[in-house]
């Protein structure tokens, strides 16, 4: 068996499925073994085959923010990460999002769908981005080796509910699509000023086995949710409590 069998045969033990739509959190890093990203790609595909899609976030606001208003579909890096950078530029058929901090890439059956509604919205994780549209599919969040922390779909719960921290102020973007057309896009920002996100915690929420799946990839230690459940859930909670995913950071 090759790595790249290796690694779809475990991603299907996890309980990824042919015909998923899966966007995934990962750690190149974590796998522990001299793999590429290109490997990973191919077992991901491979998984959920030619009915699937796959998506990695290309979160670009270190690039693209108040101080450097511009966002380009071809050009504006995202910094989430080796194998998401690699998926945007290297892989053919990859369509990105258009969305200036918070964009995503997609391959495979829904891709055009996943990605096309994200301009329409004003927030960063609005009801037309990737993380919502993952989640009207019956989709899966796969955390490669990286922990539950870093899901960035959980800032699409949050901006149903509003807590008092999410939001920053609204900027003006000059945005190029990838037809090269240029044109002006008003986005809300997200603040998260003095606290710590604590996405973890939803691992006590959801039900083991069902709704959240654990296994190992490599060496990598690996969380798949299912995100319908987790979107309700995550509500519930954010309802009940809209401090209950945040720390506050004492400041020292």
């Amino acid at each position: 068996m090759d790595m790249i069998e290796q690694i779809a045969a475990q991603l299907k033990e996890l309980g990824i499925t042919e015909g998923d739509t899966v966007l995934i959190h990962s750690s190149l890093k974590s796998l522990g073994e001299p793999v590429s990203p290109q490997q990973v790609i191919d077992a991901l595909t491979r998984a959920v085959g030619e009915e699937g899609t796959v998506v990695f976030p290309a979160l670009s606001y270190l690039h693209c923010n108040k101080n450097n208003p511009y966002f380009d579909y071809y050009n504006t890096p995202s910094n989430v990460g080796a194998i998401p950078e690699y998926f945007r530029t290297k892989v053919k058929g990859v369509i990105r999002s258009l969305c200036p901090t918070h964009s995503c890439c997609a391959l495979g059956k829904h891709a055009e769908y996943v990605t096309s509604g994200h301009i329409l919205d004003t927030t960063p994780c609005g009801a037309n981005s990737p993380f919502a549209r993952v989640k009207e599919l019956g989709g899966k969040i796969l955390f490669l080796g990286c922990g539950m922390r870093p899901n960035t779909s959980m800032h699409a719960v949050e901006e149903l509910y509003e807590p008092d921290y999410l939001f920053g102020d609204t900027y003006k973007y000059q945005m190029k699509d990838r037809e090269g057309n240029l044109f002006v896009h008003y986005c809300r920002a997200h603040n998260f000023a003095g606290v710590a996100q604590r996405y973890d915690r939803l691992e006590g929420l959801l039900e083991a086995g069902t709704e959240l799946k654990t296994g190992y990839v490599l060496r990598a230690y690996c969380h798949l949710i299912d995100a319908r459940a987790m979107w309700l859930k995550a509500g519930k909670k954010y309802a009940e409590d809209p401090h209950y995913f945040i720390d506050y950071i004492q400041k020292q």
